[in-house]
């Protein structure tokens, strides 16, 4: 199993949603995040006076899926959030050890 991560514009939720729905994976988790990459926050210009945001809102979407599956989603989100420009984000991919439905008490790929 894998777990993807992907930090994105909050902005392009919906596209990563449809993306993930056209390639056959409803499961998702998103929360909201603050943080900065390599660009340490954005300057805005107010009045004529500058304010620097060191910390810029994102959204984090967390999937946990088949190793088999992870490329496709990858790629699906890839797809969905680029821009082209600074910001877009970036997508870590991880391995899991194991996952348990609280419910069942299945475990491994059939829990995912």
């Amino acid at each position: 199993m894998k777990r993807i991560e992907a930090i994105i514009r909050p902005t392009k939720v919906g596209d990563v949603l449809a993306a993930l729905e056209k390639v056959g994976h409803p499961g998702v988790m998103v929360s909201e995040i603050e943080g900065h990459g390599s660009q340490k926050g954005v300057e805005h210009q107010v009045r004529g006076k500058t304010y620097k945001v060191a910390l810029l809102t994102k959204k984090k979407i967390d999937i946990i899926v088949k190793d088999a599956e992870a490329d496709k989603i990858i790629q699906a989100i890839q797809k969905a959030v680029s821009t082209g420009e600074i910001g877009d984000g970036k997508i870590f991919v991880s391995s899991m050890e194991d996952a348990v439905r609280i419910r069942t008490g299945e475990s491994g790929d059939k829990a995912v």
